[in-house]
């Protein structure tokens, strides 16, 4: 793993979008697996502010989400649909015929799920998968367990996350229980990984996931065993890193 320690979260955005940017224009028809969540946000602006600039072209690339709540059309404002087209792809020169998220509606859920993972297949794999870590480790829906599960799958959210994901929504009893998320073997496919972190409330996963013992308890620590991940943090979420 390579670290980066940024001062606070707006560097930290500035470096993430430098980084996706630097892939982009290197392969400019690459596949990229993105995220939601509030980590990611400062990222997507900077992104904007770069293609806007004449200085990335997206007129080429695929993404490839790596969840959806279940129950949510991809026009609720709280769906990761919703969110990407509102955050990023209305934003940038992007076909959004080759951006994908799962479909939270789908009538048969195991379908959609093998669906979604044989059209990541089909494009060839992710060359970057972007991801932000939970404060209880998990990374996209893939959360604390005794057993994980490598392919995309339909997953019931824990009360850490229903009550972090709360603030998005008018009430805690709106959040959505279950999703559909990429697993960790998918996740583990992507020739290159970038995970974001900012703020103390992240500080103790993130230890756990740079220093911690590889364990399903804390899913970020399996990315320990990719070849090629660079950690962006800011200096809040890497505050416990030397204690």
């Amino acid at each position: 793993m390579r670290l980066i320690i940024t001062k606070n979260y707006e560097e930290l955005s500035k470096v993430a979008a430098n980084e996706l940017a630097s892939i982009v224009k290197e392969k400019p028809n690459a596949v990229l697996g993105l995220a939601t969540g509030g980590s990611p946000i400062g990222m997507y602006k900077e992104l904007i502010k770069m293609n806007k600039e004449g200085k990335i072209d997206f007129s080429d690339i695929t993404t490839v989400n790596l969840d959806e709540y279940v129950g949510l059309s991809g026009d609720h404002d709280q769906s990761y649909r919703y969110f990407m087209n509102a955050n990023l792809f209305n934003h940038i020169n992007i076909n959004k015929n080759k951006t994908f998220v799962p479909n939270g509606l789908a009538e048969n859920i195991e379908e959609e799920c093998r669906r979604y993972d044989a059209k990541i297949q089909d494009l060839g794999g992710t060359d970057v998968q972007l991801l932000g870590v939970g404060n209880n480790g998990h990374i996209a829906f893939n959360e604390p367990d005794a057993n994980l599960v490598a392919g995309t799958h339909l997953t019931s959210l824990t009360e850490n996350t229903i009550e972090s994901n709360a603030r998005f929504f008018d009430s805690k009893a709106e959040v959505p229980t279950t999703a559909l998320t990429m697993g960790l073997g998918e996740i583990m496919k992507s020739k290159r990984i970038i995970v974001i972190a900012s703020g103390e409330g992240k500080a103790e996963a993130v230890k756990a996931m740079l220093n911690g013992k590889i364990s399903t308890d804390m899913p970020a620590s399996m990315l320990q065993m990719h070849r090629d991940v660079i950690v962006i943090i800011d200096e809040a979420a890497a505050e416990l890193l030397n204690k």
